[in-house]
């Protein structure tokens, strides 16, 4: 996507100096900072520091993670175990996206079946940058496929805005291009149709007020940011046409795990008959859980990300709470399948149970 008129992405790998780089989001959208990922400790850092963060995108973080472990293990990197253990670890930086160890896996199982230390190095790095370019092949897909919807409303609407609310980021930021839940946005902002967009602020790290909003503003996409407690408000309004957030992880079965606060955004939509469609491509997709609420772990982190807000070009912290209150941090939770309406995949749309999932994707 463009920034200031630059194609640019949240990670890529420099064939000049053999590195990969990222954009430390942490930063935005106050002030674009490249960050280079050096070694295995940077790239776990990256992830659970949330300089890089988005399903889609973590998975990728990890498959250059591998590679830039076996580059930097050099001869011994035809060790099979120093291999797997840089894979161990890179699998356990954050439990919920289910992409990171579906990259993580992809890239080692390529690289073990080499057999010289410069091979594997090779091999993790074109698979890496392979995993990149299906995830950008599916987040396009994600957009022509969820297009119809957006047009068939906007056809109704006739002429007035389609207005369309999402929770979180699921832009290129979270998707190296397109996005998941901004995909359709796009897709249908490109053909000249009227959306309008109410961005979330997502509490407690704001990566719709920061990041979303960002990313819509560098696009020229109409948006409004809101609190977070007012999509049910506008809902009950008639301000809403269609819901569509993300996933970092969705069960066989159609639970969808998303940023902490989807599940109410799903039962104000779902008690006022407003469409709730989630955006994810396949390796989002958890094929051997089927029950959201007992199988997929949900992140607690810092609460001091509650506790503090970073704000302004220097990133200032601000303590919002008394500094004696205790706080609780949970990153995600589960929208249960009964709530959604929809999943717009890379395949295609369907609805969100065990059966139309695997016939989507023509699994037994």
């Amino acid at each position: 996507m463009k920034v200031d008129g630059k194609n640019m992405r949240p990670i890529w790998y420099d064939p000049a100096d053999d590195r990969v780089r990222v954009i430390d989001q942490r930063k935005l959208p106050h002030n674009l900072v490249e960050k280079t990922l050096d070694n295995l400790d940077d790239v776990v850092a990256a992830i659970s520091d949330m300089v890089v963060r988005g399903a889609p995108l973590i998975g990728v973080t990890g498959a250059y993670g591998l590679f830039i472990a076996a580059r930097n293990a050099g001869a011994r990197a035809s060790d099979n175990s120093v291999l797997i253990h840089a894979a161990e670890v890179l699998r356990t930086v954050r439990p919920t996206a289910t992409n990171l160890c579906w990259a993580v896996d992809r890239v080692l199982g390529v690289i073990l079946g080499c057999d010289t230390a410069t091979q594997r190095i090779i091999a993790a790095r074109e698979k890496a940058g392979e995993i990149a370019e299906l995830e950008v092949e599916n987040s396009r897909q994600i957009g022509v496929h969820g297009l119809p919807i957006i047009e068939e409303i906007a056809a109704a609407r006739q002429g007035e805005p389609v207005n369309i609310l999402t929770h979180c980021n699921a832009g290129w930021l979270a998707a190296i291009e397109y996005g998941t839940a901004l995909a359709p946005i796009y897709a249908a902002f490109e053909k000249n149709i009227s959306v309008h967009v109410w961005v979330d602020e997502t509490r407690p790290l704001n990566q719709g007020s920061r990041l979303t909003a960002w990313e819509l503003l560098q696009a020229g996409v109409p948006h409004t940011v809101i609190a977070d407690n007012a999509g049910g408000h506008l809902m009950q309004h008639g301000m809403v046409d269609l819901v569509i957030v993300g996933s970092d992880r969705t069960t066989a079965s159609g639970d969808v795990a998303n940023k902490i606060g989807t599940y109410l955004k799903a039962l104000a939509a779902h008690d006022n008959k407003v469409p709730f469609y989630v955006a994810l491509p396949s390796s989002t997709i958890d094929w051997d859980i089927t029950d959201g609420f007992t199988q997929i772990p949900i992140e607690e982190r810092d609460p001091d990300e509650l506790r503090y807000m970073p704000g302004g070009q220097r990133s200032v912290n601000t303590i919002l709470t008394p500094e004696s209150s205790p706080a609780a941090n949970f990153a995600f939770d589960v929208t249960p399948a009964r709530l959604v309406t929809g999943l717009i995949t890379e395949k295609g749309v369907c609805r969100a149970n065990a059966d139309d999932i695997r016939k989507m994707f023509e699994r037994v």
